[in-house]
């Protein structure tokens, strides 16, 4: 069966601001240091599996451009450019009928354009075996991450640990994220995965799902998709998308469906949520700090530190994250990064748009 993908890239990335900004999300930086933004890299991570003139990317229609830019092999007809943000599922069911369209049916990868992936054989040896499940009935398959500590940011899977058939496990239930005590519970019993919010299911199987557990969104969907390669398409996305209920698949599909099966993983694998995780995925000095670009650390531990064009020299300072960019300069403690939210909000509520 064909193998076809699709990348969801329409998020802001609030939480890596002042470096992520509206006009320039987190997925189109390099945050590893490695040369490659972070769509880029997922890009080509997948083409082993799928040729790109079967990968498709959702994203908001004011980053289209940028798409373009980074994924030039992109064929234009496979971007999907939302006109408003209506969450996981709204993008999802859009996207597989796009591939419904191509294709009738069709195995769909769906995944997340800003995470790292630090073994990417075991990840593809992964994906293979998920579409190989997936391609069975109407089966609708996770890629659980198996845990290495106990993690609270993440969302958990509970599944069933005797019903593994050689693959895949089946899925018990999801769980919303723990307080750490729970988080340690789930991580002794050995039959809790973290949420990474890569799925692989059939084109037929998910439109499946969509109509039966929403289906006002999957009529709205298929008025949507009337319009299809004719001239009427961009209007028809512009008029009816944004009227959509906003729902992600976890909740709108993910926790009622049956046939949902997970797969875990050991891939290397972290969604860079936050500043925080630099100190997962860039290599910290004697002293525990993480210093990219112009910056100097003197009788200071354990602080992220990301210069721009001037230097920044911390001198006994101890967790904290400092980030320069031209226009903003971020000091918070390293346990208080969540506040960037607070910061956002009010230069909204002033309409400040400039350092958004």
């Amino acid at each position: 069966m064909k193998v076809t993908a699709l990348i969801m890239a329409g998020g802001r990335g609030e939480r890596f601001w002042p470096l992520s900004r509206a006009d320039r999300p987190k997925q189109f930086l390099d945050l590893t240091g490695e040369g490659k933004t972070m769509i880029r890299q997922t890009v080509d991570r997948i083409l082993p599996v799928a040729a790109p003139e079967d990968i498709f990317v959702a994203t908001n229609a004011a980053y289209g451009e940028m798409v373009r830019e980074q994924l030039p092999e992109i064929p234009e007809q496979n971007l999907i450019l939302e006109p408003a943000g209506r969450n996981t599922a709204p993008c999802i069911g859009l996207a597989a009928m796009k591939i419904r369209k191509k294709y009738e049916d069709a195995l769909m990868i769906v995944l997340p354009s800003d995470h790292l992936i630090r073994m990417p054989d075991r990840f593809l040896e992964t994906l293979r075996t998920a579409l190989t499940v997936a391609e069975e009935g109407n089966k609708l398959v996770t890629l659980g991450i198996t845990p290495a500590y106990p993690e609270t940011a993440y969302g958990y899977i509970r599944y069933d640990a005797g019903s593994f058939d050689g693959r895949a496990y089946r899925v018990d239930r999801f769980v919303e994220k723990p307080e750490l005590e729970r988080a340690v519970e789930y991580l002794m019993s050995g039959e809790y995965v973290w949420n990474s919010g890569m799925f692989i299911w059939k084109v037929s199987s998910i439109l499946s799902s969509i109509s039966r557990f929403l289906p006002d969104t999957f009529r709205t969907l298929e008025e949507i998709a009337e319009a299809f390669d004719t001239p009427e398409e961009e209007n028809s996305l512009k008029t009816l998308f944004p009227g959509i209920r906003s729902e992600s698949v976890d909740y709108g599909i993910m926790e009622k469906a049956e046939e949902i099966y997970t797969i875990p993983g050991s891939f290397g694998w972290d969604d860079v949520g936050s500043w925080r995780t630099f100190e997962r995925i860039r290599t910290a000095d004697e002293d525990g700090n993480v210093c990219t670009g112009n910056c100097i650390a003197y009788e200071s531990t354990g602080n992220i530190i990301r210069g721009g064009k001037k230097l920044i020299a911390a001198v006994g300072v101890s967790d904290l994250v400092i980030v320069d960019t031209e226009d903003v300069l971020l000091v918070a403690k390293k346990d208080r990064t969540d506040g960037v939210k607070q910061i956002l909000k009010e230069l909204r509520e002033e309409e400040n748009t400039s350092f958004l």
